[in-house]
């Protein structure tokens, strides 16, 4: 069946149509590509410390030689849980070009979410940042970790990273305490794995496009994370994808080197994918570990240009509210690009006021490498749509028989293309795809006969914070762990800093249990993003007649109780 792709009309004359992903025999080619290239140019830049394209691919190279060393079984799991560091990057190619298969954690999970995913995708190794240590010691003994890497935050930093562990342990005490000591838990420390990984014989895996690359976790709808795989040949597409995209802008920055703002974390699909963009044109990161501190934020950005800064809305927001961020320079400033969750026309419009570069929104997901929809990225107005289907993507709308729907018309949003995955881990995927092999988004949209797309509502229940997905059944099944709780039922709700926030609706087993008591049991059980913010005692739960719980009828409550937020 011929499907008709009418934003194809609405491309710019230097962006193609379609991308061909096996022009690559592996995405191992195409970073040594990058390093070759690029090889003197600066790739990060991090506290002041810089490292080149040639930097990094040392030691990527040292830490996949040490990791042959150990005698895992080619295409094991390796797991990665750091934030924004000079040697998150290094570790990740490292695992890959060592023949392993990487699965980013966020450095934010309690033990609880940490241990699921390390048993689910059967990590046998793990690096992780001291800083969340602690995490991973409560859980250790169940799972089949065989070897912990430490790294401290400034392991990559030379003599000034010896000031920045000093600051961040005794100062600042940001590295919980934690007793991995003994022999048993095989602990290898950071500069020792790149110190004695020089020295290691490296052979090169036989790796295809076909091969597994990446294990990206995203928010199962049962309450448990699910493990997203994607293969060489989609993260080497997404990679095509963006640059093809950005290309009508950054062809035209005559610059010596193009800076990327890396505030989003890189364990995050979108920022994953944005490192492959900028490697495949030798920009320069700008990384930054903690961007919740504005005031540090914003005094890195003063000490360099920079060209592309990605964010997600409520970024985006929380530096316009920072009274001198007004006075940046944002000259250089040619790529504003908004994702992760939807951009608000307010935001968009105090952003293009300050900065002077218009914000334009798209839309991804992980099970897509990020890259699904964009807009143009030479317009200037901000239209309320996530835009168009990127080169070799294909969109179709259809009904709940699954035809398709007419222009302007409600549907769910399928999705094909060679950056789309095949399936979840140990998941049966019968029915994520059509039967004509298009991945189910669960997403509601519309598009015009432009092939713009306006999404007008998400995954039923799905709730977006900050970004982030946040599934109602997994809090649920959390939280009735609390004592003094019968039932419970989770929503999120408007919100103005975060997009949304989490409400739970309790019915407590008597008047004994407080907001007190369950705030602290979730802030002990649960990511600081997946809390309830809000929460409301009531006497019973609105249910079906087969006893399920009505989450909508609670939609709409909170609504009637709040018309303020109409």
């Amino acid at each position: 069946m011929t499907i008709d792709k009418p934003w194809l009309a609405q491309y710019p004359a230097n962006v193609p149509n379609t991308i061909n992903p096996d022009q690559y025999e592996s995405l191992i080619e195409l970073y040594e590509e990058c390093f070759n290239r690029f090889r003197m140019h600066p790739m990060t830049i991090c506290m002041g410390v810089t490292h080149t394209y040639g930097d990094v691919d040392q030691a990527s190279l040292a830490v996949a030689a040490w990791l042959q060393a150990q005698g895992i079984p080619k295409g094991s799991v390796v797991a990665l849980m750091m934030p924004n560091v000079p040697q998150y990057l290094p570790t990740m190619i490292g695992i890959l070009r060592a023949g392993y298969v990487c699965t980013p954690i966020n450095p934010l999970y309690t033990g609880r979410e940490l241990r699921h995913q390390l048993n689910d995708s059967g990590a046998q190794v793990i690096f992780v940042v001291d800083n969340f240590a602690q995490a991973l010691e409560q859980v250790i003994e169940e799972t089949d970790i065989k070897r912990i890497v430490l790294s401290k935050m400034g392991d990559m930093m030379g003599l000034k990273g010896i000031l920045v562990n000093t600051v961040i342990r005794q100062v600042k005490r940001l590295v919980p305490k934690y007793n991995l000591n003994d022999p048993k838990y095989n602990v290898t420390k950071f500069p020792d794995v790149l110190k004695k990984g020089k020295n290691l014989p490296f052979q090169a895996p036989k790796t295809s496009l076909q091969h597994k690359a990446i294990l990206q976790y995203t928010g199962g709808t049962t309450g448990l994370s699910k493990g997203a795989i994607l293969t060489q040949r989609n993260v080497v597409a997404a990679a095509m994808q963006s640059e093809a995209w950005y290309r009508p802008i950054t062809s035209d920055i005559n610059e010596a080197y193009i800076n990327m703002v890396m505030a989003l974390p890189l364990y995050h699909i979108f920022a994953f994918m944005l490192s492959l963009l900028g490697m495949r044109s030798g920009y320069t990161f700008i990384l930054i570990p903690n961007p919740r501190d504005m005031p540090g934020f914003i005094k890195t950005l003063s000490k360099q240009p920079f060209h592309i800064f990605p964010a997600v809305n409520t970024l985006f927001k929380g530096l316009l509210d920072q009274p001198n961020f007004k006075d940046l320079d944002f000259s250089s400033l040619r790529i504003s690009q908004a994702g992760g969750m939807a951009a608000t026309e307010q935001t968009a419009a105090r952003w293009l006021k300050v900065t002077g570069c218009p914000m334009i929104e798209g839309w991804g997901m992980t099970e897509c490498v990020a890259v699904g929809t964009n807009n143009i990225i030479t317009d200037r107005q901000f239209n309320g749509t996530i835009g168009t289907p990127g080169p070799s993507v294909d969109i179709v709308v259809t009904d709940d028989n699954g035809k398709h729907v007419g222009v302007n018309q409600a549907g769910e949003m399928c999705i094909k293309g060679p950056n789309v995955f095949s399936g979840y881990f140990n998941k049966d995927n019968t029915n994520d795809f059509t039967k004509d092999g298009y991945f189910r988004t669960g997403d509601i949209i519309s598009m015009d006969e432009k092939g713009y797309i306006t999404l007008l509502d998400r995954k039923k229940d799905m709730i977006l914070v900050s970004g982030f997905n946040v599934f109602p059944n997994e809090i649920e099944s959390v939280m009735l762990d609390c004592k003094g709780i019968v039932e419970c039922a989770v929503i999120g709700i408007p919100d103005e800093h975060q997009g949304e926030a989490v409400k739970i609706y309790i019915v407590p087993a008597d008047n004994n249990v407080t907001k007190s008591d369950i705030k602290e049991f979730a802030i002990d059980n649960l990511t600081g993003y997946k809390c309830p913010r809000h929460i409301e005692f009531v006497s019973e739960l609105p249910k079906s007649n087969v006893g399920k719980i009505l989450r909508q009828k609670l939609r709409e409550k909170h609504m009637l109780d709040n018309p303020q937020a109409l």
